[in-house]
C-alpha cells in the first residue's frame, strides 16, 4: 500500500528541522504486499536525543542491521509512554503472526491488561530489546511521517471536479513498463486504455498526486444522486516507472531552496504558475492505480504492507528487508519542527520505496489536517530499539 514526505546535535536537543520534501509512499513491489558516522560509542543517557544523521532523505545505505542485546532501562523514558495504547495495534499484527511471533501472539490473545504497567509488565516478561544499528555501526537513522488524505470528490465528471482516479487498466500486467504520467494524459492510445476505469474525480491535480503519493486516501464522495458518503481508495497498482519527486524537481529548477519543497510550498508554488503544473507533474513518470473500498469505520486506518489497519501515531513503515513486520519498535526522535520529544512503542506494519536501510521508519500520523500537517513536516533524526520474543528459535541480525 502506500507512501509522502521527508528531509533532514549533539549533546542537546537537535535543532529544528526544515520542511520535508515530499516523497513517494508507494510500495516498490506492490505484488509481494497485501491490498495496500562514525563507530557507535558508549550508550549515551536516556535524555540524549538522537544525533541527525548526513545523510539525504532516501539515500540511508541498505546495510544490514546489527541488534545487539540492551537493557530495558536503556530505553530512553520507557516509562513515561501511554503504553496502553499500543496494545491493539499489537494485537492487529498478531492477526497476521510470522513463525517466529506465533507463540507469543498466542499468549498475547489471550492477556487482558488493563493498565500502562500491566502492558509493561507483560512485554518484560515475554520480549528482549536490542538495540539497532545499521552501517558502521551506526545507530542514528531517520524518521519521516506519512498521512491518509481526506478529499472532496465527485462520482461523475463536472466543471470543478476534472482529475480523474484510475482503477488499474486491463492490460497494467501485459505491459511493462506502463503508458508514463505525461502520455496519459496526451497520447490518444494511453488515454484509451484508462477509458471506463474511473472511479472518480477530484478538483485539484496536486490532490491527486498526494493520493497516489501517500498510496491510499479518503474520499467524500458525491454520487450522481447528489448523495455524498465516505469511501477508501487503497493502493492496486503502478505504471512501472520511478518515482521522481516534484519537490526535487523544483529545486533542481531553482523554483524553490533546497531543503524547503514541502507539500504547502509545492501548492503555492502551483497557484502562483497554473500553466506551469502539467510540466511539473510530467517530471514524475509514476502513476498509481487505486481500488475502491468501503469505509464503514471511520476510526479504523487503511491496511499496511503486513495486510492489517494501521494505527495513528502507533504505526510505522519500515524496510522489511532489515526490520520483519509486526515487530514492536521503541522510538527515540522528536517531534516535527520541533525539540519535544518523541518517545512511544509502536509496531513495523508497513512499508513504502523510500524506507530503505536500518534506522529508518515513516510514522504514520492518521487523517485530517493534524495528520498532513505533523507528515509534511517530519524529518527528524531517530534511533530506535526493536522487541523480539523470548521464546523464537533464532533473534534476526544478532550482533553478540
Amino acid at each position: 500500500m502506500l507512501v509522502i514526505v521527508g528531509m533532514l546535535t549533539a549533546c542537546g536537543s537537535p535543532p529544528r528541522q526544515a520542511p520535508a520534501e515530499v516523497e513517494d509512499r508507494t510500495a516498490t513491489s506492490p505484488s509481494s504486499s497485501p491490498p495496500p558516522a562514525r563507530t557507535q560509542p558508549p550508550a549515551q543517557a536516556a535524555d540524549t536525543p538522537a544525533t541527525a544523521p548526513s545523510v539525504s532523505t532516501g539515500s540511508l545505505p541498505a546495510a544490514p542491521p546489527r541488534w545487539i542485546p540492551a537493557d530495558w532501562q536503556e530505553l530512553p523514558y520507557f516509562g513515561n509512554d501511554k503504553i496502553l495504547e499500543f496494545w491493539p495495534a499489537f494485537l492487529q499484527s498478531c492477526m497476521r503472526p510470522t513463525a517466529a511471533w506465533s507463540e507469543t501472539c498466542a499468549r498475547a490473545k489471550s492477556a487482558s491488561p488493563q493498565s500502562e504497567d500491566d502492558v509493561r509488565g507483560w512485554l518484560q516478561q515475554h520480549l528482549q530489546p536490542y538495540r539497532v544499528e545499521g552501517r558502521g555501526n551506526m545507530a542514528s537513522g531517520l524518521i519521516t511521517g506519512y498521512f491518509e488524505p481526506i478529499i472532496e470528490a465527485s462520482r461523475q465528471r463536472r466543471p470543478e471536479f476534472v482529475v480523474p482516479l484510475h482503477r488499474p487498466p486491463a492490460d497494467l500486467a501485459s505491459r511493462r513498463p506502463y503508458w508514463t504520467r505525461q502520455q496519459l494524459a496526451t497520447d490518444a492510445a494511453a488515454q484509451a486504455s484508462l477509458r471506463g476505469r474511473e472511479i472518480a474525480y477530484v478538483e485539484d491535480p496536486l490532490d491527486a498526486l498526494s493520493l497516489q503519493v501517500q498510496g491510499s486516501g479518503r474520499l467524500r464522495i458525491t454520487e450522481a444522486n447528489g448523495e455524498a458518503r465516505w469511501v477508501r481508495l487503497a493502493f492496486a497498482g503502478h505504471n512501472s516507472h520511478p518515482y521522481q519527486s516534484v519537490g526535487r524537481w523544483l529545486i533542481d529548477q531553482g523554483e524553490l531552496p533546497a531543503g524547503q519543497a514541502s507539500w504547502p510550498a509545492i501548492k503555492a508554488w502551483a497557484n502562483r504558475y497554473p500553466h506551469r503544473v502539467n510540466e511539473m507533474l510530467w517530471a514524475n513518470p509514476r502513476v498509481v492505480f487505486f481500488n475502491e473500498e468501503p469505509l464503514p469505520n471511520p476510526e479504523m486506518g487503511p491496511r499496511g504492507a503486513q495486510g492489517v489497519p494501521l494505527t495513528p501515531g502507533r504505526s510505522i513503515a519500515v524496510d522489511p528487508k532489515t526490520m520483519p513486520y509486526g515487530t514492536p519498535v521503541w522510538l527515540d526522535t522528536t517531534e516535527p519542527l520541533s525539540n519535544t520529544a518523541l518517545r512511544r512503542l509502536v509496531v513495523a506494519q508497513d512499508t513504502g520505496s523510500a524506507i530503505v536501510g536500518p534506522v529508518r521508519a515513516d510514522y504514520f500520523w492518521g487523517w485530517g489536517t493534524h495528520a498532513q500537517n505533523q507528515a509534511g513536516r517530519m524529518k527528524q533524526a531517530l534511533r530506535y530499539w526493536v522487541l523480539w520474543p523470548k521464546s523464537a528459535s533464532s533473534v534476526p541480525w544478532l550482533s553478540r
